[in-house]
């Protein structure tokens, strides 16, 4: 094969290839509706251009192409949203097609609606509208599929799945985000070593109270998730205890609560923190040194050996011959090395885990809520139940936004 063959050669299949391309039909992107987002129109409109470029079914116009023509008009490009100002573009503009969209953000999705126009014959030639999640930044792979879609070209799934809207459970306006505060009042009953502590008598560091106290507090609520049938609070509760005694106890909780169906039953849990006053020391359990049961600090001891040997300087063993103990004598037997409760010792941080489960009842906007509950700490704790009641106040939708 000669030069002059490979020539004709080339030139013929350039040829056929100019043909093939000039046969293709020609289309134009008017300026898109964009609402809502923060995409400008101009962007968006570049965005149409490249996906129909790249799916390479037509000869796309491109904003140079257009510039001459949009000048004259001021309706092309700014309103020319209609069919019958588009049909009436896409003739000035010469070509086949024109298309346009309308891009809405819509609550928690975007909804992008694309139509073209057979200029000829002034008719919509194809339309597609479709729902994405509210992902901005994934506008062009949104504008890729809507256009893959209409012209059956296939998409990637796992691309359409990640943008697709997902209809999720619906979240009532009644159900929103509540702020309620209101009082609380209970009773509780101590158990383990706090029962102990309570009924210990004062001398030996105890509060000498009946081990039941009545408690006051203002809990502060916030919802965080709310549907029909569920809700997900934080719940902030400062609570004194044990005034009608004489005492003044005083603790925070902070509790995760879940409120499930009409009934308004819920169910939470979270920690809590108080200050107490504690000691090493032992219980005399055997009577060894006087009454038995009695509670000893390290100071208690101190102040016990020093009276007890100053005053009985020898004592008289099991056999009949006198000695004089030591202290070291009693402490193997009973070791400081735990810590009781004991209004005379050091202050610090006591920490305690809270569950309740209870039921709200509602009256219109009011709400009173009932709980049991129990507190857990170490070697004991406190069961009881607490009533309250407290004013909706105001609702605040869970997904608002702001643009």
């Amino acid at each position: 094969m000669n030069l002059k063959t490979i020539t004709l050669s080339m030139l013929l299949v350039s040829t056929m290839i100019t043909q093939a391309q000039e046969t293709k039909p020609t289309i134009a992107i008017a300026n898109p509706n964009v609402n809502g987002l923060f995409t400008k129109v101009e962007s968006v409109a570049k965005m149409m251009r490249l996906e129909f470029v790249k799916m390479d079914q037509h000869l796309v116009l491109d904003e140079f192409d257009m510039s001459d023509v949009l000048k004259t008009n001021q309706e092309f490009q700014t309103n020319c949203l209609g069919k019958n100002c588009l049909a009436k573009l896409g003739k000035s503009l010469n070509v086949d097609y024109i298309a346009c969209g309308s891009f809405d953000d819509l609550s928690n999705k975007i909804v992008i609606t694309v139509k073209i126009i057979d200029v000829k014959n002034e008719t919509i030639f194809m339309s597609s509208v479709r729902e994405f999640d509210d992902q901005e930044v994934e506008l062009q792979r949104m504008i890729e599929i809507v256009l893959k879609d209409m012209y059956a070209i296939p998409v990637k799934k796992e691309t359409a799945d990640r943008l697709a809207f997902k209809n999720e459970p619906i979240t009532s306006n009644n159900v929103g985000r509540i702020k309620n505060s209101g009082p609380r009042i209970g009773y509780a009953y101590l158990l383990g070593s706090m029962n102990e502590f309570a009924r210990r008598p004062e001398a030996q560091g105890g509060l000498d109270i009946f081990p039941g106290v009545s408690m006051i507090g203002y809990q502060l609520e916030v919802q965080y998730v709310g549907t029909e049938n569920f809700a997900a609070l934080v719940e902030f509760l400062p609570n004194i205890s044990g005034l009608e005694q004489g005492q003044f106890i005083p603790s925070v909780t902070i509790m995760n609560g879940f409120r499930f169906g009409k009934g308004g039953w819920e169910f939470a849990f979270g920690p809590g923190f108080s200050v107490k006053k504690s000691s090493f020391g032992f219980f005399d359990t055997e009577g060894a040194f006087g009454e038995a049961n009695r509670y000893y600090s390290e100071r208690d001891w101190d102040e016990y050996t020093t009276r007890e040997f100053s005053e009985l300087p020898e004592h008289i063993d099991e056999y009949g011959n006198f000695q004089t103990p030591e202290p070291s004598q009693f402490v193997s037997t009973y070791n400081f090395d735990k810590k009781y409760a004991d209004t005379r010792g050091k202050t610090e941080l006591n920490t305690l885990f809270v569950f309740a489960f209870g039921r709200t009842f509602r009256s219109g906007a009011l709400n009173i809520p009932v709980n049991m509950f129990y507190s857990s700490q170490k070697g004991g704790g406190m069961a009881g139940v607490n009533i309250g009641f407290n004013v909706q106040k105001s609702k605040k939708p869970i997904n608002r936004r702001t643009r």
